[in-house]
């Protein structure tokens, strides 16, 4: 280790020194001169750590004169430990050697992360994007001790505020998380990225992730609110970025190998590669998982490969291309009546129901500092993925497959691709460092739909038989051309030392196209056509429209700040997620896209390294919300006029404007730093995670909705526990509390009698406990536990399509444990 000093100035003051009280600032600064941000600057007698701003600066105040032991980290540089003796006021700058081939001791690298909370923020400017102002966090992956192997979202995503999680049991196949009244289905609300690009299906036209990564892969899954809307994208809940694990630069080869067991034969192998070599640098891994899952008809098969290569040319451009396939299959046991439900939640009754998923990604990335001020980054990536559902769907739920009728097939093709530039400058004003940052988007999609008849086997056969069956009802076949342009930009202006103010702004294009058609078909009670024609629908709608929105932060003190921010937000409705006819809802014909608003205002920091914390207030407007509620099932005729066909349909459209708002509370307690801080080798902390939330449909054209409360929302979102550990035995005790939340617009209660649909209707109110264990022994690491500890029957989701329609139940009590080996 080397770390060379190069700058000590020492200033005398007046004689307040009679209280023996010194303060400490300092500046870290890396290569070519650049400050380095969130550096750990640690004094081992004080047993105080500071954290470097986005201009690499600390402070310490208030100490008490003497001998220290100053130990500096930060990621991609040496780390030094030098003892300095402190008499008066000291201005410390301090320049860091990069990290070469020599090896640091695994007790300096596990010291470091036990004083780093499994929470944290993004800094005000990071590479080439901003995040001054915006309510963020950052999960460390590394400081979580759960079932990761299953990539349980409860646990990964225990310690981030406010969000309302579904459970589907098939080992983390699919991430479904929303907020703040947004849908949880396939993270559909948020614009979801791997290492800073799109993975989702269709960005605009259906944002929906059918991959998630696995967490075993991650360094980090960076969550920013809807403020994010300017840099990333339209949508209401925010980005999610997963951060993949880099490549050792100590290492030509690292090997991790993970292999798990679990309930329900349930196992995971996940096996990486990484190293470096010069300037070469590569990461893989292949991810392998299968299991039954609890209920009849729930195995599942899924295979995950991922590859990244860097090369970089010079200490300012590097470039990196990566690669991902994912497919899996997955048989689906179909939805559940509430009686079916709360009378055995472990029932299936259906046999030939099958989802399949292919997932190609590609990305080239180009990073180039063209001076120490200004950097620029290129991303130019694609997908080339599908989604195959396949099976038996009724409006009544509780009916048995009928075996003498053929299944209903499902095809979607995603082919896009899209380029991002982006150019953060940093430049002097008045007297303080502010950053500008402009960046542009490109992005075209080439997707189609097709939905008709399946075979009448029960394997997982995706092929088409229409021609045997050319009565089918559900008879579609379109193509969804779509484009987008955007250019956007954003501002700190960092007015002084305290206060720093961020203005933003997103210009968007998009042009949305529906070419095809769909069949009627209308039968008599004996099964024949009475009418079979199909209707042409090809329709292009095409919007330019600007976002605007205003951060704000103001510095308490070194390690608190009190943020703000106000931006507004657009969603819009494409034809691909309209066109799909489903016997369980309606859409309406003049659906329109949705717009409104974001705003946040908190304080975060941390005090000493004894508390974490981030407590907030967030209001989210809604205009022209989508939503459900039940009405008079109908048709359009050839004029355009809507005719009922008897009986109710889930109806889904604009229904009306609402606004949502609450409190959001995080708090991370280190108890071994308050009464234990002499005992280096245990971990005490104590984190609560709690959202208050309220809502209102404030205006509605639809019967028996306004005034109502908004769907998805459950009042109370707690989320609270223990991390604790000695030595390598490390542990984490998690509670988790939902209260009651509405799935559709009008408030339909819960149904205990319902015993045909299963789809209307309200979710109870749950709590889960889960409990993960882990040992490391040298290069070993053994890893257990168990998840819904105390066994407790519920469901976190009435799903309308696949994988139901109906009820889906949560996984009771499961067991797992997981060995790795690290060469």
């Amino acid at each position: 280790m080397r770390l060379q000093v190069y700058s000590i100035l020492v200033l005398l003051l007046s004689l307040s020194s009679v209280w023996g009280q010194v303060s400490i600032k300092g500046k870290v600064t890396g290569y070519e001169d650049r400050p380095v941000a969130d550096a750990e600057i640690y004094l081992k007698e004080a047993k105080l750590i500071r954290t470097t701003g986005a201009d690499g600066t600390f402070e310490f105040k208030h100490l008490s004169g003497g001998k220290f032991t100053v130990v500096v980290f930060a990621f991609e540089y040496e780390v030094f430990e030098k003892e300095l003796t402190f008499d008066t006021q000291f201005t410390l700058n301090i320049k860091l050697e990069p990290l070469r081939a020599e090896e640091l001791s695994e007790v300096v690298l596990t010291q470091r992360r036990e004083r780093i909370f499994a929470l944290k923020q993004l800094k005000k400017v990071e590479g080439t994007a901003i995040y001054a102002g915006k309510k963020s966090e950052v999960i460390q992956l590394d400081g979580i001790t759960g079932n990761l192997a299953a990539n349980n979202a409860r646990q990964v995503y225990g310690q981030v505020v406010g969000l309302n999680i579904y459970d589907n049991g098939d080992a983390g196949l699919q991430l479904n998380i929303g907020g703040r009244g947004l849908d949880p289905n396939r993270t559909a609300n948020f614009n979801t990225r791997q290492n800073g690009y799109d993975i989702s299906a269709d960005v605009l036209g259906y944002p929906e992730s059918y991959y998630t990564p696995p967490a075993e892969a991650l360094e980090e899954i960076q969550v920013v609110r809807g403020a994010a809307s300017l840099q990333y994208g339209t949508q209401f809940g925010g980005l999610i970025n997963f951060k993949f694990r880099k490549p050792d630069p100590n290492k030509k080869i690292e090997l991790v190998t993970r292999q798990t067991l679990g309930s329900n034969n349930l196992f995971t192998s996940f096996n990486s590669l990484g190293g470096t070599v010069g300037k070469f640098s590569y990461y893989t891994y292949f991810n392998y998982k299968q299991g039954d899952g609890f209920r009849p008809n729930s195995e599942f098969d899924s295979k995950n490969y991922f590859a990244r290569l860097g090369y970089e040319f010079s200490d300012r451009t590097k470039v990196t291309l990566e690669t991902t396939f994912l497919k899996y299959l997955a048989h689906q046991p179909g939805g559940l009546t509430d009686v079916q439900f709360l009378e055995d939640p472990n029932f299936s009754n259906r046999e030939r129901n099958w989802f399949e998923v292919d997932w190609k990604l590609y990305s080239l990335r180009i990073d180039h500092g063209f001076s120490t001020k200004t950097d620029f980054s290129f991303n130019l990536f694609g997908l080339d993925a599908s989604r195959k559902a396949l099976g038996f769907r009724t409006n009544r739920v509780s009916q048995p497959d009928d075996l003498e009728e053929p299944r209903e097939l499902l095809v979607d093709n995603f082919t896009n691709w899209g380029a991002e530039a982006r150019v953060l400058s940093r430049y002097d004003l008045l007297g303080e460092e502010s950053a500008l940052l402009l960046g542009a988007k490109f992005y075209k999609t080439y997707n189609d739909q097709r939905q008709g008849s399946g075979t009448m086997a029960f394997d997982a056969d995706f092929s088409f038989a229409d021609d045997e069956y050319p009565n089918y009802e559900r008879q579609s076949q379109f193509d969804f051309p779509n484009l987008n342009l955007a250019f956007f930009g954003e501002n700190v202006f960092n007015l002084n030392k305290k206060i720093s103010i961020t203005p933003g702004f997103r210009l968007e294009h998009i042009k949305t196209e529906s070419e095809g058609s769909y069949r009627f078909v209308s039968l008599d009670l004996a099964g024949n056509p009475l009418l079979n024609e199909e209707i042409q629908d090809n329709r292009t709608f095409e919007r330019t429209f600007v976002l605007l929105g205003l951060g704000a932060t103001y510095g308490i003190n070194s390690e608190t700040e009190l943020y703000a921010n106000i931006s507004q937000n657009y969603r819009s409705v494409t034809f691909s997620d309209i066109r799909v006819v489903n016997p369980t809802f309606q859409v309406d014909q003049n659906i329109t896209d949705e717009d409104g608003y974001t705003a946040d205002i908190g304080v975060r920091g941390r005090v000493k390294n004894i508390l974490s914390f981030d407590v907030s207030a967030f209001a989210l407007h809604y205009n022209n919300r989508l939503g459900e509620i039940l009405k008079a099932a109908t048709r359009v005729d050839e004029n355009g006029n809507e005719i009922e066909t008897g009986g109710l349909v889930r109806f889904r459209g604009n229904i009306g404007n609402a606004f949502m708002y609450g409190l959001e509370s995080f708090a991370d307690w280190s108890m071994k730093e308050t009464f234990l801080p002499e005992m280096e080798k245990i971990r005490l902390n104590y984190f609560v995670n709690l959202a208050l939330t309220s809502s209102e449909y404030v205006s509605s054209e639809r019967n028996n909705v306004e005034g109502k409360k908004v769907e998805f929302i459950p009042e109370v979102n707690l989320k609270t526990g223990l991390n604790f550990g000695y030595h390598n035995l490390l542990g984490s005790l998690q509670y988790t509390y939902f209260g009651q939340q509405f799935t559709d617009a009008t408030n339909a209660p819960q149904d205990v009698n319902d015993n045909q649909r299963g789809i209307e209707g309200a979710i109870p109110a749950y709590d889960i406990l889960d409990l993960a264990l882990s040992y490391t022994y040298k290069k070993w690491k053994l890893e257990a536990g168990i998840n819904n500890v105390l066994n407790n029957s519920y469901f976190t989701r009435r799903a309308t399509g696949y994988p139901g329609p109906g009820i889906i139940p949560a996984d009771p009590r499961t067991f797992y444990t997981t060995l790795q080996l690290k060469l």
